[in-house]
């Protein structure tokens, strides 16, 4: 389960990357849960016919679903995954789920913990090729107590213990879990997908795809 992550920090390669204009504040590059920090969405009048309206949107929001109900933001801290096997029932997501409120999730690298040699390891996990991640996620918004409308996303993730490279993370015993890495030429169509083909995207990232290497220096 990803709990850490880098976010993009230069608008540039923010907009050729994922097509869009960045959020105008970019939040963290070091990005743990109830850190603000961007993602994209469809926009909401994308469809309508009128070329000046871009397909994606890119917002600032706290890396941790806050739901409608939730009395403080606090919950954040334990939704910012969400199992895509139990998404759909799971009160902090489900809302989001059936009205698939899709996100992408923009990241240099993610981090997890490399228990092999007997002690967590943090380790950055990034593309092979170096381009930045598009991570699968959903997104809602919260009123707070304030009366500010606050975003808020989550990551989607699926099992990863046949995975060559992620299954090698956490502990030992426990099931092995891998964040939703989209290809660049699904942006658009799991942006706009029906609840009906949702899980179709939900597919482990390959291997050879992705590079680890040993953390020297993790801020939090």
């Amino acid at each position: 389960m990803c709990s850490h992550y880098e976010a993009p920090r230069n608008p540039e390669r923010y907009r050729e990357a994922f097509g869009v204009q960045p959020p105008a504040e970019l939040g963290k590059h070091d990005v743990w849960p109830s850190y603000m920090a961007g993602f994209i969405r469809r926009h909401p009048h994308a469809g309508v016919g009128d070329d000046a309206v871009p397909e994606r949107e890119a917002l600032l929001g706290m890396f941790g679903m806050v739901p409608h109900w939730a009395k403080d933001a606090a919950v954040g801290r334990r939704t910012y995954n969400a199992r895509s096997e139990t998404v759909a029932e799971k009160p902090s997501f489900r809302d989001a789920w059936r009205r698939t409120q899709h996100c992408i999730v923009p990241a240099e690298a993610i981090y997890e913990p490399d228990w092999r040699s007997g002690r967590a390891r943090p380790t950055r996990i990034s593309r092979a090729d170096g381009q930045p991640m598009g991570i699968a996620g959903l997104w809602t918004t919260w009123r707070a107590p304030t009366g500010e409308i606050v975003p808020s996303f989550t990551m989607l993730t699926i099992n990863a213990d046949d995975h060559p490279l992620m299954n090698q993370f956490h502990k030992p015993g426990e099931e092995k879990r891998m964040v939703v890495i989209l290809n660049e030429d699904s942006y658009d169509a799991w942006l706009a997908v029906g609840a009906t083909h949702t899980r179709e995207f939900l597919l482990q990232y390959p291997a050879e795809l992705m590079r680890a290497d040993t953390a020297q220096h993790v801020q939090s």
